[in-house]
């Protein structure tokens, strides 16, 4: 067994050169081998760790956790997912700008708004809903009764923005400004324009709705209104 002797100045008094506090410490090796080891250990700079060697390492679980253990992989699922959501917005999801006044007060002219695809999938268009209604200068798209100052639009993907006041099997009709239907006045707490609109009754078949705007201020023959299949609704006005 081999001893190495290290002499280590470890005074306990101010003064360096007082011996009297001066210890010996041994240090035992049972293996010499190990003593270069010991002493070939280096000293590494504080100040060069923290200020040096870069900027530091992302964790190992947050690389996965961003990019996953497989970056190509990860892409791929990515713009899967991007075509998925562009898809899925344009399916329930129109965007419309209104051109007219024939639904004033409400939506302005000019103003820009949404139609909701997904509004009507578990139950029926609601009598007072604003509604988005497929349009075209094709006799298989015009809706029945839609009145001839429509004859106009003749663009294939037209939109309608009216309101329903008539659902299937009602009869309605205008009296001194007022809607009837079946005979009873409707209440409609949306209009706040004068109207003075005096109509004859118009039965609804089983599968059409009556639509009409909110400015009945004009004059009835310059307003589009009148039935719309339930086919031709595309969704519910939102925003």
């Amino acid at each position: 067994m081999t001893v190495l002797r290290l002499t280590v100045s470890a005074g306990l008094s101010t003064s360096v050169t007082d011996r009297r506090y001066n210890r010996i410490i041994q240090i035992q090796l049972r293996e010499w081998r190990f003593a270069p080891k010991l002493l070939s250990v280096p000293v590494q700079n504080p100040v060069q760790s923290l200020n040096g060697g870069g900027a530091p390492r992302v964790p190992r679980w947050l690389r996965i956790l961003v990019i996953g253990r497989n970056p190509k992989v990860t892409l791929i699922r990515a713009v899967i997912l991007g075509a998925l959501c562009v898809v899925g917005y344009k399916a329930s999801v129109l965007h419309i700008r209104v051109d007219g006044i024939s639904m004033l007060p409400t939506y302005q002219d000019g103003s820009k708004h949404f139609v909701n695809r997904l509004a009507y999938i578990w139950h029926e268009p609601q009598r007072g809903d604003v509604v988005g209604i497929r349009f075209s200068g094709g006799l298989t798209n015009v809706p029945t009764g839609i009145h001839l100052a429509a004859n106009w639009l003749e663009q294939p993907h037209l939109i309608l923005l009216k309101r329903i006041i008539g659902r299937p099997g009602e009869t309605i009709a205008f009296l001194n400004g007022k809607v009837l239907i079946d005979g009873e006045v409707l209440d409609e707490p949306y209009e706040k324009l004068p109207c003075d609109w005096t109509l004859p009754p118009e039965k609804l078949g089983p599968n059409e709705y009556f639509v009409v705007g909110d400015n009945r201020s004009m004059p009835a023959e310059n307003h589009t209104m009148g039935k719309a299949r339930r086919d031709q609704i595309l969704g519910k006005a939102i925003l």
